[in-house]
C-alpha cells in the first residue's frame, strides 16, 4: 500500500508507477481460465470418467494389435511345421527305392484276422454275391491304406458308414455283426460289437426325451456298429415337431465328429430308404457304402434251412428236401415272405412237429418209451408243412 505525506491531498489519479507495481504484487494472481470454485463436497464431474474412457481404449488396441500379432505368428509356425512335414515325407519318399516291397496283403489278410471273418461271412450266407463282393472291396481298400500310411504316403480313412437296403430276412443283421468284427481285425473299431436299434430306442415321447435316449444308444455303440433298422421311421413329413428329427440331427453330429469310434449301419426297404435320404440330404452324404441286399431264390432258401438244420445238428431225411422246395416256393407267393426269417420259422416248425411224433411215438402202446440218437437227429417229411396244406390254409398261413 502507498504512503501519502502528511499535509498533502490525495488526487485521483496521482499513483506513482512504483506504488502501482506494489499494489499488483500485493493482489493475489488470477488466471483468465480458472473455473469457478467447487464446494469441497461436490467432485469433479467431467475430467475422470474422460481420462478412464481414453485409457480403456488405449489398452483395448493394445490387446488387439497383440492377439493379432499372435496369430500371425501363430499361422506363420505351421505353415512352417506343414512345409517341414511334408518336406520330410518327400526325402523319406525319395530315399525309398521305387521296387521296395512294403508289404504283403497275404500278411494282413491272414495275420489280422480278415480272411477268417470273410470265409465266416461266406459260411453264414447262402448266395448274396453282390453283398460278399462289396464286403470284400471295402477290406481291399482298408488293407492298401494301411499299407501306404506304412510308407508314409498320405492316408485319409474313408467314410464306413452303411446303408443296407432290401427285404426283410435277406441277411443285413449278420453283414453288420461281421461287418463290426472285420473292422475290429484291421484297427478301425476298438471293440467290433453290433447294436441293433429302432425308433422306439431313439425317440422319445415328450418334450426333452429324445436326446437323453438316442445318446445312450450311441453310447453302448461306441467302439463299434449301430444299426438302425428301418430308419425311415426316424423321420416324419407329415408332422414338423416330430421328435425324431431330434435324434436325426444328434446321430449326423455324431457321424460327422465321432466317426473314428462308430459306425453307423441304416437298414430298410429300397424304396422308403430312397426317400429318407431325400427328405435328409444330410444323412445321405455321410453315408459312404450303400449296399442292396437282394430276395433270395427258392434255391438259396432250402440251402439256408439245410445250413440251419446243421447247426442244430439235425439231419433231413429222404424226401424232406423235395417238401421243402415246394413249401418255399408256395410260401413266396403269399403275402408277409421274410426270405431266410420265413425259412427260419418253418425249420423251427418242423423241429415242433418232430418233437410230438417222437413223444407220440415213444408214450404209445406199441411204444417201449425209448428213442434212439438218430431219431432225434431226424426231420420226417411229414414234420414239414406241405404246399397243398398251405395252399388249403389261404391267407391265414401267413401266421405259421
Amino acid at each position: 500500500m502507498a504512503f501519502i505525506p502528511t499535509g498533502a491531498t490525495p488526487l485521483r489519479g496521482s499513483q506513482t508507477a512504483a506504488s502501482r507495481r506494489l499494489l499488483c504484487a500485493a493482489r493475489p494472481a488470477r488466471s483468465p481460465t480458472r473455473a469457478p470454485r467447487m464446494a469441497d463436497t461436490e467432485a469433479p464431474q467431467y475430467e475422470t470418467p474422460v481420462t478412464r474412457r481414453l485409457s480403456d481404449a488405449l489398452k483395448e488396441k493394445d490387446v488387439e494389435a497383440r492377439q493379432l500379432r499372435e496369430e500371425k505368428e501363430r499361422q506363420a509356425r505351421e505353415k512352417l511345421e506343414k512345409k517341414m512335414v511334408r518336406q520330410r515325407k518327400i526325402d523319406k519318399l525319395n530315399s525309398i527305392p521305387d521296387d521296395l516291397e512294403v508289404g504283403s496283403v497275404n500278411q494282413h489278410m491272414y495275420e489280422a484276422g480278415v480272411q477268417e471273418e470273410l470265409a465266416k461271412l461266406d459260411h453264414d450266407l447262402v448266395g448274396l454275391k453282390p453283398v460278399k463282393t462289396r464286403v470284400a472291396e471295402i477290406a481291399a481298400l482298408l488293407i492298401v491304406d494301411k499299407l501306404r500310411k506304412g510308407l508314409g504316403l498320405e492316408t485319409a480313412v474313408p467314410s464306413l458308414h452303411m446303408s443296407f437296403t432290401g427285404a426283410p430276412g435277406t441277411g443285413k443283421t449278420t453283414v453288420a455283426m461281421r461287418m463290426g468284427q472285420l473292422l475290429k481285425r484291421m484297427g478301425y473299431c476298438r471293440q467290433g460289437h453290433l447294436v441293433v436299434a429302432t425308433r422306439d430306442d431313439l425317440v422319445g415321447q415328450y418334450v426333452g426325451h429324445t436326446a437323453p435316449k438316442t445318446k445312450e444308444v450311441i453310447k453302448k455303440a461306441f467302439g463299434g456298429v449301430l444299426l438302425i433298422d428301418e430308419a425311415y421311421y426316424l423321420y416324419n413329413a407329415s408332422n414338423d415337431k416330430d421328435y425324431g428329427q431330434e435324434s436325426i440331427e444328434i446321430l449326423l453330429n455324431v457321424m460327422e465328429h465321432q466317426k473314428d469310434d462308430l459306425v453307423v449301419v441304416l437298414a430298410g426297404y429300397e424304396d422308403r430308404m430312397d426317400k429318407f435320404f431325400g427328405y435328409n440330404p444330410g444323412m445321405s452324404s455321410r453315408i459312404g457304402n450303400h449296399i442292396n441286399f437282394p430276395n433270395y431264390k427258392s434255391q438259396e432258401l432250402l440251402d439256408i434251412a439245410k445250413l440251419m438244420a446243421r447247426d442244430l445238428e439235425y439231419e433231413f431225411a429222404d424226401g424232406v428236401e423235395d417238401v421243402f422246395q415246394k413249401y418255399i416256393e408256395k410260401r413266396m407267393e403269399l403275402p408277409y415272405f421274410s426270405n431266410a426269417r420265413t425259412v427260419r420259422n418253418a425249420v423251427d416248425r418242423a423241429r415242433m412237429r418232430a418233437s410230438i411224433r417222437l413223444f407220440n411215438q415213444a408214450m404209445s402202446e406199441e411204444g417201449t418209451g425209448m428213442l434212439s440218437k438218430t431219431d432225434l437227429m431226424t426231420i420226417m417229411p411229414t414234420d414239414l408243412v406241405s404246399a397243398e396244406e398251405l395252399a388249403a390254409r389261404g391267407v391265414t398261413a401267413i401266421v405259421e
